[in-house]
């Protein structure tokens, strides 16, 4: 039997006894208040590079495609949308969330032969493993952050862990959130990060959720867009997204991540009260954020 979205089960009994807008209320867990926001289209920074791997040389990548037989799901596939969705279908079921548990090592190889000893692992791990096994078979993909606008006050909760993969057949990122396999779509056209909020807040009635198997239900729709609409706020990548085999990774000028900050808003400088983010530029600009990957 496939997995099924329940961690709402929790939710809902929570709300019900009243404890989650106490909770909101002393900054334990963000806030679900949903606000309007936007980004600037300026000219993209020459200063910014992003590297991903080389699929056809890397060695690492090239095990993990053959060790899980992932070239073998998809080569007789034609359409790059379906075999992105067959991966992130593929990723979905390799374990049961568990928000707790880390890997002994953050890499898709370690991750998944600790999730045949039984193992579970976070929506960290879901991130990972997605964006590696696209890459394996030639689509790139990413690891995303995204985060709430309260990031810096709330103690738990202040983040989330998903993928975006560059779709060519569409020509643009596409966001996917393999813990719960689900790709959000808007009028035929599946959408990025950004444009996902922006559907949520303008244009709901239109927005699906789909996956392998089509499209979710509506209370599964309506459980994931409730949870997950909150960390569509602060969004971030590293700039080198490079697995395996790769030479040393690389940073630019000290700072490993970018993050994609609305207009108008603070530039986030702690993670969840305790832990500094002294590692990222911020910009404004979808045109850093979402650059076409060479």
């Amino acid at each position: 039997m496939r997995k099924q979205i329940t961690f709402f089960t929790i939710s809902i009994l929570m709300i019900a006894s009243g404890c989650t807008p106490f909770y909101q209320l002393i900054n334990i867990s963000p806030s679900t208040k949903l606000k309007k926001i936007n980004f600037s289209t300026t000219e993209a920074n020459p200063t910014y590079h992003f590297y991903y791997s080389d699929t056809l040389h890397n060695i690492y990548l090239r095990e993990l495609r053959q060790a899980y037989k992932l070239d073998s799901m998809t080569d007789n596939i034609d359409d790059e949308f379906e075999k992105i969705k067959i991966i992130l279908d593929w990723a979905h079921l390799q374990w049961e969330h568990n928000g707790g548990n880390n890997p002994s090592k953050p890499d898709a190889l370690t991750i998944l032969k600790e999730a045949k000893s039984g193992k579970k692992f976070r929506c960290v791990e879901y991130g990972i493993v997605t964006s590696s096994a696209l890459n394996s078979i030639g689509i790139t993909a990413r690891v995303l952050g995204i985060k709430t606008r309260d990031v810096e006050r709330v103690k738990y909760g202040a983040g989330h862990v998903v993928s975006e993969v560059y779709s060519t057949s569409y020509n643009k990122w596409i966001f996917m959130d393999p813990q719960f396999n689900v790709i959000p779509v808007l009028n035929g056209e599946p959408l990025n990060a950004v444009e996902f909020q922006n559907a949520i807040m303008k244009d709901r009635d239109n927005l699906k959720l789909i996956n392998r198997q089509g499209e979710v239900t509506t209370e599964n729709f309506n459980n994931y867009i409730n949870w997950v609409a909150k960390y569509l706020f602060y969004f971030d990548v590293l700039f080198d997204q490079r697995v395996g085999n790769e030479p040393n990774y690389e940073s630019i000028n000290g700072m490993t991540k970018i993050t994609l900050v609305p207009i108008g808003e603070k530039e986030p400088k702690i993670f969840q009260r305790r832990s500094k983010i002294d590692y990222s530029f911020y910009t404004n600009s979808l045109n850093d954020f979402y650059r076409r990957p060479k």
